[in-house]
């Protein structure tokens, strides 16, 4: 029935909320009231759910992207994107259309968080600002009986970074590993949540849960914690359980896992040759302990797991969703799929048939259908045609509504709270934690008299010098001690041979083919991962951290 009916149902079991406008297209029941729930989420969601139209518990299942930097205004090239893959011109006209339980948040080529992309009709997201008023927009129109939608991104830091101007950011996931410390990274997490949720985001698609498998993975790389499972499942707990403590909820992926292929998924389905055993040992422990740590969320991959289910992708395989994830883990949270528009998915069905698929295999979110209307009216058929059994749509909504019941319990910090003074301490301590000292020694000054730097951006070099000047160390264009950066997308024909330091920024791998007398790993490149590299160089700090995976020829930490 209509989202007003509804809120007063909730309301007048107490919820406390001013409902919303989720009015759509697609006429209600009228089903007669039923006792009162209490404020247990999942009562609060299996009681909903027996008041919700078929078109209402479809739009709870669904998480398309809606682009636009405002709810309800947008430019006359993001409404003719929104008008292809959902027939409305706003995010706003998405919403309450399609009665969307979740909206997903994007940056598509205009750099991450680019304040300048505000022209990119393929993007949602500027500012910090910008997002906290798209959001606020979203939620005025996507409240159901006072529950608040789900808005999410992928907000992983590193290389993934949808969000990347105004805030606190973190090193690299090889960063968070290097720095071993599970305490340090549930409070780095918590952080990260805190500002995501005075944004109005409540769910993010992190942390990456994927165990490398060495040095070829270049698709993963430095998004995962490291190539150990048992180090990396504490580091995914931590995570989870510092995101979660903020009111965002953790979506650790790709279940299974990701780090045993170098193929992107988004462009062909990446096999897994793994036997049962080795995906047991080596793959399953970081979604066991995001399982323990309570996930809120756990993301489905596009991977051929051939041990389990050949041929099927993981997020349409009931083996691997129905018989693994909630069998063998007992996990009965929310199943996301990875995007449903990615090569895998969209080269076997359309999106009408992906969507009823995806959600039989046991995925209960379906995150962003390359056509929204095609998604809906798919499910609406096969719910028609009884393809889709009833219960297993209704079991799909009642888990979504459950998550966004439970997240009503938060509020939203203010804006104040992103990019803090507290917030940016955190940020440093993880980026000093995280140094490593692959080469050279381990105290001290590891460079004398002027410094040139090479490599990296402008950007980062600027910080690093500015860095540095301020530790009292001088920089100069030419001559003097050659500090080489290198990192994201470098090959072996950019590295320096004559430098005295290489600094890796990113995956470390390269480091094992320079001669530089001293070799560090930042493992980001954020302006204070920066500020952490001048710290060592200068002497004025040590360089605590492991590397979380072998670099041929060189120790986990030369300290």
């Amino acid at each position: 029935m209509a989202a007003a009916v509804l809120a007063g149902l909730l309301c007048a079991a107490g919820c406390g909320s001013d409902g919303g406008s989720g009015g759509g297209d697609h006429p209600g029941r009228s089903t007669a009231p039923t006792p009162t729930p209490s404020g247990d989420p999942a009562e609060q969601a299996a009681y909903l759910v027996r008041h919700l139209s078929d078109a209402e518990l479809v739009g709870q299942v669904l998480m398309p992207v809606a682009y636009g930097y405002r709810a309800d205004s947008v430019s006359k090239q993001s409404a003719a994107h929104n008008r292809s893959i959902a027939g409305a011109d706003t995010p706003a006209q998405l919403v309450r259309r399609y009665h969307l339980g979740g909206l997903m948040l994007v940056n598509e080529g205009g750099g991450a968080g680019d304040p300048t992309a505000q022209t990119n009709p393929t993007s949602n997201i500027a500012t910090p600002g910008q997002v906290r008023r798209l959001t606020g927009g979203l939620q005025q129109a996507g409240r159901t009986a006072g529950l608040p939608m789900l808005i999410g991104t992928d907000q992983e830091f590193g290389t993934v970074l949808r969000i990347g101007t105004g805030i606190s950011p973190l090193p690299t996931g090889l960063g968070v590993g290097a720095a071993h410390d599970a305490k340090l990274t549930r409070t780095a997490w918590a952080m990260a949540g805190s500002e995501l949720a005075a944004l109005g985001v409540n769910v993010d698609f992190a942390p990456d849960a994927d165990v490398l498998g060495g040095p070829g993975n270049t698709v993963i790389g430095s998004r995962s914690f490291g190539s150990d499972p048992t180090a990396v499942a504490g580091q995914v707990s931590a995570a989870v359980g510092g995101l979660q403590s903020a009111g965002v909820a953790a979506s650790p992926k790709h279940f299974p896992g990701h780090g045993h292929t170098s193929t992107d998924s988004h462009r062909a389905m990446p096999v897994l040759t793994q036997s049962r055993a080795q995906l047991d040992a080596q793959d399953l422990p970081p979604f066991e302990a995001a399982i323990r740590a309570g996930s809120w969320l756990i993301m489905a991959g596009h991977l051929d797991v051939q041990s389990i289910d050949p041929g099927v992708p993981a997020t349409l395989s009931h083996k691997l969703l129905h018989d693994v994830l909630r069998g063998q883990l007992h996990y009965d949270g929310v199943v996301v799929s990875d995007a449903l528009n990615m090569a895998p998915i969209t080269d076997r069905y359309d999106g009408g048939q992906a969507a009823v698929h995806a959600l039989l295999a046991g995925n209960d979110l379906l995150l962003e259908p390359p056509n929204l209307t095609a998604a809906q009216h798919g499910l609406l058929a096969a719910l028609k045609s009884g393809q889709l059994p009833r219960s297993r749509l209704v079991e799909a909504a009642r888990r979504v509504l459950t998550l966004r019941a439970r997240l009503a319990r938060f509020g939203q910090p203010a804006a104040s709270t992103v990019h803090s003074a507290g917030h940016e301490k955190v940020a440093q301590q993880v980026a000093a934690a995280a140094m490593t000292v692959l080469r050279g020694r381990c105290s001290g000054p590891l460079v004398s008299g002027t410094v040139r730097l090479t490599g990296g951006t402008e950007q980062k070099r600027a910080w690093l010098a500015a860095a540095l000047r301020a530790d009292g160390v001088s920089v100069g264009d030419s001559g003097g001690t050659q500090v080489a950066l290198t990192g994201y997308g470098d090959t072996t024909a950019d590295l320096a041979p004559d430098a005295a330091v290489t600094v890796a920024m990113d995956e470390p791998y390269l480091a094992a083919k320079v001669h530089s007398p001293t070799v560090l790993a930042s493992f980001g490149a954020t302006k204070e991962s920066m500020g952490a590299v001048a710290d060592v160089l200068a002497g004025k700090a040590a360089a605590p951290g492991r590397s979380p995976v072998d670099v041929p020829g060189l120790p986990r930490s030369a300290c």
